[in-house]
């Protein structure tokens, strides 16, 4: 198994906090929240997943690689134990992590993910990327144009172009590796199948994204005989940069109470 060296931002100092990011994401995207846990004592590192921001392009794209990933960075980091929090896809790469190396888990945070099958529903958003002609389109305008021939929400299209950067001073890109991406885009709703991790767990779901249900609580009871399940009403898949200040009093009441 082929894993790659993650790139990742490193804020403050003390016991370690690793955060990552979801689909389309990079560690970037929580670069409030990373400060101000900072802040609050904690060293928290901001990871880029394979195929993701900063970090290398890799054809395999599955949680058993990127948990593979997630350890290789803890043992260059020389972090025995992390709490790790992660959103969507990468709250599955951390359940996966979890349940199968739990003694290098200190505690868990699941962002709006359960560890059921998901259907896939990204492809028209590939798509979209895919259909931008960076010979042609030449400024972030221009690609928020192209984008929004078929993506009508104007924050998911901002969110995609935080991943933009110039490969040359003439050039633009996406760092995401979208072939990639688009080949393994079934590994991403793969279940959790497997293990338990019964040391300290918080959900998050975001009331209104429907991607953690009620009767979801008994699977993730199984996996996580310890989960606290909180929902933040009226808040969709993004909960942590729609509803930032809930979501934050919930992450730090959680870590405070760590034994």
């Amino acid at each position: 198994m082929e894993v790659v060296p993650l790139f990742s931002k490193v804020y403050g100092d003390g016991a370690p906090l690793i955060i990552l990011h979801g689909l389309f994401g990079m560690g970037d995207n929580w670069a409030t929240h990373a400060k101000n846990w900072a802040e609050m004592g904690w060293e928290v590192h901001a990871v880029d997943q394979r195929n993701h921001g900063r970090s290398p392009h890799h054809t395999v794209h599955n949680y058993d690689v990127m948990a593979s990933d997630l350890e290789a960075y803890m043992d260059a980091k020389g972090l025995k134990t992390a709490v790790i929090l992660g959103h969507s896809m990468g709250g599955k790469t951390a359940m996966h992590f979890a349940v199968s190396r739990p003694e290098r888990v200190r505690a868990l945070v699941v962002v709006d993910i359960a560890p059921k099958a998901y259907p896939i529903h990204h492809q028209g958003y590939i798509n979209a990327m895919k259909s931008v002609d960076f010979d042609a389109v030449k400024s972030r305008g221009a690609v928020d144009t192209v984008l929004a021939k078929s993506v009508e929400n104007a924050g998911i299209r901002q969110f995609f172009m935080k991943s933009l950067y110039w490969v040359t001073k003439e050039k633009l890109a996406f760092r995401f590796n979208l072939d990639a991406l688009e080949d393994q885009l079934q590994e991403v709703g793969t279940p959790l199948e497997f293990g338990y991790f019964d040391r300290p767990t918080l959900f998050i779901a975001g009331g209104a994204s429907g991607y953690i249900a009620a009767e979801d609580e008994d699977a993730i009871l199984d996996h996580f005989p310890a989960a606290h399940i909180e929902t933040i009403a009226n808040a969709g898949h993004w909960v942590h940069a729609e509803a930032r200040e809930p979501f934050s009093a919930l992450v730090v009441d959680f870590l405070e109470n760590l034994v």
